[in-house]
């Protein structure tokens, strides 16, 4: 990786973010999913949560146990997620498939109700998360390696975390949200350079905002 620019070459000859690792794993992400537009409340939802649980981890960890977190968490439908009592609790800290925290088993439950309710508010999941994409006056000028290391959360990231926790939401800090805001497409954080960051920026110039 050149430390001056945050880009790492890949097997394939082509430049992208650092932060893969050239993993074959987490390069598909990387090209595939990560800074993608999302509208669609089940991934939104999701991606909080796993974002709650990694936590004091890696995402890479949490990455490989995705299947397994889909499969314990009822392929994280809130409607569903939401009735889960404490018996379910007890069972999931037995899974061995996925990250056995009680506080947060018990936050991805609890954050079900509330985007039933959330959902309920505004219409849906998206349509509330995306009302707080920041304008371009908003964004740095240049997204290098130096900006998104001198920047792990925003204002606002701080912003939707405090109207989340507001709304009784939990594990959902500004850090934690600025990275659902960059893996679901509210910003574009490809590096300058890296292959993808045109091709995301098509994307969210072609995507339709849920309103």
């Amino acid at each position: 990786m050149s430390e001056k620019t945050g880009l790492i070459e890949g097997p394939d000859g082509a430049m992208r973010c650092f932060w893969h690792g050239n993993d074959d794993f987490y390069r598909r992400y990387h090209d595939e999913e990560w800074g993608r537009p999302v509208a669609d409340d089940r991934r939104l939802f999701e991606k909080i949560c796993l974002e709650g649980f990694q936590s004091g981890l890696s995402w890479i960890t949490i990455l490989r146990k995705r299947e397994n977190f889909r499969e314990a968490f009822d392929n994280f439908h809130f409607d569903r997620l939401a009735l889960f009592t404490q018996r379910d609790v007890e069972r999931l800290l037995t899974n061995a498939g996925i990250v056995r925290h009680r506080g947060k088993i018990e936050s991805a439950i609890n954050n079900a109700r509330r985007a039933r309710e959330l959902a309920d508010e505004a219409g849906s999941l998206a349509a509330w998360f995306w009302r707080f994409e920041p304008g371009p006056e908003e964004r740095p000028k240049v997204v290098d390696h130096a900006t998104l290391t001198a920047n792990p959360k925003t204002s606002t990231s701080t912003l939707i975390s405090k109207e989340l926790k507001k709304r009784g939401w939990s594990f959902v800090g500004p850090t934690t949200v600025y990275a659902f805001m960059q893996a679901m497409g509210l910003v574009n954080d490809h590096i300058e350079g890296c292959v993808c960051r045109p091709v995301v920026e098509l994307e969210r110039e072609q995507f339709k905002r849920p309103r």
